[in-house]
């Protein structure tokens, strides 16, 4: 099969499905991104596009998204029209993220080519990160904002021949009328290769020996520490949890920007906040702020902790979630919608309101305190997402089956028997 992805963060939701492909041979994949450092692929002919407009900082707020969507989607096509005339290239199907707007004009381009695009959130007024929290009230002009800020997955529902999305949850988040052209499955998670370790260790620069198994450690992780993964509610914890175990210590993972919800106004960001408000009660040689590491690095601290803290307010399911659960760790987590699609609490983790750092706190403080009671988590945790969630055996061989149905018997992808 000739197959185009697009996706301006490469590989984005496509690691695991571009890798499988590529390991299969005999397609010819071609990767369109916006991303200048995009990790090289065996396999992938990687081609970098430029948005041809992005909005300034001052577009008009109702507009603002759709016109930086447009100059993506424009400049993507450009690249995709590009492929054809000086390279030959037309593929026999199309898979792309749709929330930056870069399959909007792809009908224009190959009106017969099929589309398989990727629903990540559709915005609303209720049940999402809008109006949840009280610290961030909704104005008169917000529905104005959201309806707007709609447009893109409005325009992009047109223009796929099919749509998918990872969770229910995410489904249901956008209207009903989109949802006889979307198929649900996640992503994917490599269970095959995330398992337990009992012998992990851990070296870290101000420690004279390494960490393992036999250290009280837990673990808080987010792409980026922000309100919108509980960063805030976390830190509120931390000192009551190392207050009530004097001999744990944390691993924090994480950049300092912004993805999603509102920015602190602190001039150190969101960090720089919280370490103002309860660093004075901290003991901060037992907090190891670690930044990103690499993966490999991530799954040696998931497999490390005893404990590990994942927070949202309702909105996309993290992958760190599932992987972690997969590597069999003890998940203390938010109460909230997208979670508990995941998490069954006292079955497969533990669930606390989201709002509420002592609730949190308590709950780690029993984990570490009494990590027999707790035994059982990890391992229906490991089952649940195996059976759900898992890439080779669940989401793989859907994926497959629903790109298939959009291209003529010659294309199609074999599993393996």
């Amino acid at each position: 099969m000739k197959l185009l992805i697009v996706h301006q963060n490469m590989p984005g939701q496509y690691r695991e499905l571009v890798q499988w492909l590529v390991a299969q041979g005999g397609h010819e994949i071609v990767f369109l991104t916006q991303r200048q450092n995009a990790p090289r692929i065996a396999g992938v002919h990687t081609v970098v596009y430029a948005a041809h407009h992005t909005a300034s900082e001052k577009a008009y707020g109702l507009s603002k998204v759709w016109e930086t969507a447009a100059g993506s989607g424009f400049g993507a096509a450009m690249a995709a029209r590009d492929l054809e005339r000086s390279h030959g290239f037309r593929p026999d199907l199309i898979l792309g993220h749709t929330g930056w707007g870069e399959l909007t004009f792809f009908k224009d381009i190959w009106p017969d080519v099929p589309i398989l695009g990727f629903f990540e959130y559709y915005y609303n007024m209720t049940g999402g990160l809008v109006g949840f929290d009280p610290a961030e009230p909704i104005s008169d002009h917000t529905p104005f904002l959201m309806r707007a800020r709609n447009t893109v997955p409005c325009l992009n529902i047109q223009s796929v021949d099919m749509g998918h999305v990872p969770t229910y949850w995410q489904r249901d988040v956008f209207p009903a009328s989109f949802h006889d052209k979307m198929y649900v499955c996640h992503d994917g998670i490599r269970t095959d290769l995330l398992q337990a370790d009992p012998n992990v260790s851990l070296t870290l620069g101000r420690l004279e020996k390494s960490l393992t198994r036999e250290d009280e450690v837990f673990t808080y992780l987010a792409r980026n520490l922000e309100h919108a993964r509980g960063f805030h509610i976390f830190m509120r914890a931390l000192p009551k949890i190392l207050a009530e175990r004097p001999k744990a210590r944390v691993l924090v993972l994480g950049g300092e920007e912004v993805s999603y919800g509102r920015s602190s106004k602190h001039p150190k960001g969101l960090r720089g906040e919280m370490e103002d408000e309860v660093g004075v009660n901290l003991d901060w040689s037992r907090v190891h702020f670690l930044g990103r590491v690499p993966y490999s690095d991530f799954c040696k601290i998931i497999q490390l902790s005893q404990c590990h803290i994942y927070l949202t307010m309702p909105f996309v399911l993290s992958w760190s979630a599932l992987e972690a659960m997969a590597m069999q760790a003890t998940v203390v987590s938010s109460d909230v919608a997208p979670v508990r699609e995941a998490i069954t609490h006292g079955e497969t983790g533990l669930l606390v309101d989201f709002f509420d750092p002592v609730a949190l706190a308590d709950q780690v403080v029993d984990v570490l305190a009494n990590p027999q009671a707790y035994t059982h988590l990890g391992p229906a945790a490991r089952a649940s997402v195996i059976a759900r969630y898992d890439f080779m055996t669940r989401c793989l061989p859907e994926h497959v089956q629903q790109m298939n149905a959009l291209v003529p018997n010659a294309c199609h992808i074999q599993m393996p028997s």
